[in-house]
């Protein structure tokens, strides 16, 4: 006990010493206003690289890619007509395919977007994928909770799903030109006109038909893969 208050004791007097010592103060405000402009200074360069990744056009989508997922699109609408010949009785399998489909499109443009976007934007890669997932991350968000809300309280109006899934998608599209190349602007029309088409005429006995899906989804994508390669070949040239 004796040894531990002589310590704080003597502690206490080295305090005392160093706050009576000239300039003691002075010192401790500098390094806080320097820790303080240090944390500034880096606040402000993420600003600049976010405004920068914002103004500058994002290349991580893969041609190849987009097309494959409208590829797959089209087979999966090809499965539905063959294996499901009353989806209007069987939503729950309609949907699985769909949602399947969809989930497997997100997984293989993510990872080849990640991949890309790491080798042709190099040290603003993190920046361009925050910033592009940022615009098209809303109409995925609200297409997957329209589902759930119609599933829950509004099952009658399931035959609703392609048309309102597809108007959503061309409002991700719509976000997402202002850093993909402009006539990635037709591709939003064609996924509104398609989506509106649905759901003019996608109730009765064309509800649920899986070229509802199957044509606005597969030519959709196949129209981005051929914005980007082209728009690659331009940029190149």
């Amino acid at each position: 006990m004796c040894y531990a208050a002589v310590g704080i004791v003597v502690g206490q007097f080295k305090w005392l010493a160093n706050a009576f010592r000239p300039g003691y103060f002075t010192m401790q405000s500098l390094q806080v206003s320097n820790v303080a402009n240090l944390y500034k200074a880096l606040a402000e360069i993420d600003a600049i690289r976010g405004q920068m990744a914002r103004a500058a056009k994002f290349r991580g989508y893969g041609p190849a890619t987009l097309a494959a997922t409208g590829a797959l699109a089209l087979v999966s609408a090809a499965a539905q007509s063959y294996w499901l010949k009353n989806p209007a009785r069987e939503t729950g399998v309609y949907l699985a395919i769909w949602i399947s489909t969809a989930a497997l499109s997100v997984i293989i443009i993510g990872i080849e977007t990640i991949r890309r976007a790491q080798r042709v934007h190099l040290g603003l890669a993190k920046e361009m994928l925050h910033s592009a997932t940022e615009q098209f991350l809303p109409a995925i968000v609200g297409g997957l909770l329209l589902t759930v809300v119609l599933v829950r309280y509004a099952p009658q109006s399931l035959w609703m799903l392609p048309g309102l899934w597809q108007v959503l998608f061309s409002l991700g599209v719509f976000s997402s030109c202002q850093f993909l190349p402009r006539p990635m602007f037709a591709v939003g029309v064609w996924y509104l006109a398609a989506g509106l088409t649905c759901l003019a005429l996608g109730s009765g006995e064309w509800a649920f038909s899986p070229w509802a899906m199957g044509v606005p989804f597969g030519v959709g994508q196949l129209l981005v893969a051929a914005v980007l390669y082209f728009g690659e070949a331009d940029e190149q040239s």
